[in-house]
């Protein structure tokens, strides 16, 4: 099925110009695509780096040129399969701490086991800082995110970080689509993600809406009650990421009950578990926006799938942070 693929113009960032000395790009299995586009808009080749599986199945990762003295950057968000990103990421992170980089900066656009970000029933694990953790004794000096689950993760590092959002890029694309001269409003799925609607509503002048819900396990979704006024509007979903899409299917049906003409849902992070790609297209939803943080295989794509490109927001922030520029600049108007 087709899809549609927006143009880098909709990021609100120009491509780098000039040499960045000093500077390595290296990527590993989990986006390597991605890793691309950076080092095209970085106007530098992507670093030399091998990575096979022993027989076994352990990860072997060998750097195929010089590090040494290199402020270096390696990009690799943590999606699926979760644990091999996780782990090859860990081993890139070592090796190069041997190989004698300057500094080590980490670059995830999607930081797998977010969710579990606190202590909620007993006996349960908080991932999010476990991995924190990893991270950081594997020996980075740096992390680089895009739309954290929760934006308190960035305190479970000991390191300097930057949270990138990429509301700006989904903002500008649906003002560019003539969303922010229709009747709309932002709505945000559950009571967590306010400030991400609250930043995108004033992007476009629109109010916004809350879905009050209740999770009693994962990925099942109880909705409660809708705040805010939907009847005869086009309603535009954010949230940071669509897993198997039932929170957002069910959140579209419930406005649709409510008077909503449309619903057209966005997120950074499209996961699209199982057959959430199908369920997406078969569902009320008019639209559906997401970043390519995670790689889209074919076998996920969809007629009502629109890609943006975060490229130009990562290697933006990856020049700034070599250049010692601010990153936050970039995101004055957002928050």
């Amino acid at each position: 099925m087709g899809h549609e693929v927006a143009q880098s113009k909709t990021t609100g960032v120009s491509p780098a110009n000039g040499v960045l000395p000093g500077m390595k790009l290296f990527a590993g299995n989990a986006n390597r695509e991605l890793a691309l586009r950076v080092a095209d808009y970085l106007g530098i080749q992507l670093g030399r780096l091998t990575s096979t599986k022993f027989s076994d199945g352990e990860i072997r990762i060998m750097v195929d040129e010089s590090a040494r003295g290199n402020d270096v950057f390696l990009l690799q968000p943590t999606c699926a399969p979760v644990n091999d990103s996780l782990m090859e990421l860990l081993i890139m992170i070592d090796a190069f701490r041997r190989a004698s980089a300057r500094r080590i900066n980490v670059v995830m656009p999607y930081y797998g086991y977010a969710r579990q970000d606190k202590k909620i029933k007993p006996r349960e694990p908080v991932t999010a800082r476990l991995v924190a953790d990893l991270i950081t004794v594997a020996g980075a000096n740096r992390v680089v995110c895009i739309d954290l689950h929760t934006e308190q993760i960035m305190g479970f590092f000991s390191m300097p970080g930057d949270h990138l959002y990429a509301g700006p890029i989904i903002g500008r694309w649906m003002i560019e689509q003539g969303y922010q001269e229709e009747d709309i409003v932002v709505v945000s799925p559950d009571v967590a993600g306010v400030s991400r609607a609250r930043s995108l509503a004033e992007m476009l002048k629109a109010p916004i809406a809350i879905i009050a819900k209740r999770r009693p396990e994962p990925n099942k979704v109880d909705i409660i009650e809708i705040i805010g006024d939907v009847q005869g509007k086009k309603c535009v979903m954010i949230d940071d990421m669509i897993d198997t899409g039932g929170s957002i299917i069910q959140g579209a049906e419930a406005l649709l009950k409510r008077g909503a003409t449309e619903v057209v849902a966005s997120c950074t992070h499209a996961v699209f578990s199982g057959n959430a790609s199908q369920r997406l297209q078969d569902s009320p939803i008019s639209k559906v926006i997401a970043l390519d943080t995670i790689p889209i295989g074919s076998e996920k794509m969809f007629s009502k799938l629109t890609i943006l490109p975060s490229a130009p927001l990562i290697g933006e922030a990856i020049r700034r942070i070599h250049l010692n520029e601010s990153v936050s600049e970039l995101f004055d108007k957002w928050r």
